[in-house]
């Protein structure tokens, strides 16, 4: 069971973005919203919550603009893409079989990819699925490790593939 969802850090930034223009009409670019999202931006509530100074230029004199944004305020921004990420996620734990569920249960979501270092996505999901929920041990890189390690045995998976098929089909249990 799998869903593909396009909503990330870009997205995430994006929403910090465009917050910041509605609420302060303060234009910001990408790189300026990336480093307010891993300064102060967070999933869950924070036990101690802080603010970040951020400059921008503003939309109705052209000149250079300061604001105060607090933790708070940047996890509200946040909110529409973490619920949508949330919501796949829970979708998709909804089709997954009851073995594979259980499994999931047991051991836990792993969470990848430089999304996942938001902070207290973990809790949130964890607060949310009532499920076990861990980093990964090198978030940013473990896909790209992962997916090479696959290549490296693509042989074997293929090999082990048509084995099962030829086990399934002389037991008499073919695909349905």
């Amino acid at each position: 069971v799998s869903q593909s969802l396009r909503v990330g850090g870009d997205e995430m930034d994006e929403a910090i973005i465009n917050h910041i223009k509605r609420e302060y009409k303060l234009l910001i670019g990408q790189q300026t919203a990336e480093e307010i999202k891993l300064e102060v931006g967070s999933a869950h509530q924070l036990k101690e919550e802080v603010q970040a100074e951020v400059r921008g230029r503003d939309m109705l004199t052209g000149l250079p603009k300061t604001v105060i944004l607090s933790s708070e305020e940047v996890r509200h921004a946040l909110e529409e893409p973490i619920a949508q990420i949330i919501d796949a996620i829970k979708s998709t734990l909804d089709k997954t079989p009851p073995e594979l569920a259980a499994d999931i249960m047991d051991r836990g979501i792993v969470l990848a990819g430089g999304g996942s270092l938001l902070q207290g996505l973990d809790q949130r999901l964890r607060q949310e699925t009532h499920m076990p929920t861990h980093l990964a041990e090198s978030p940013l890189t473990c896909v790209a490790v992962g997916s090479g390690r696959s290549l490296e045995e693509f042989e074997a998976m293929r090999n082990s593939a048509r084995a099962r098929a030829r086990s399934r089909s002389r037991n008499g249990r073919g695909r349905y």
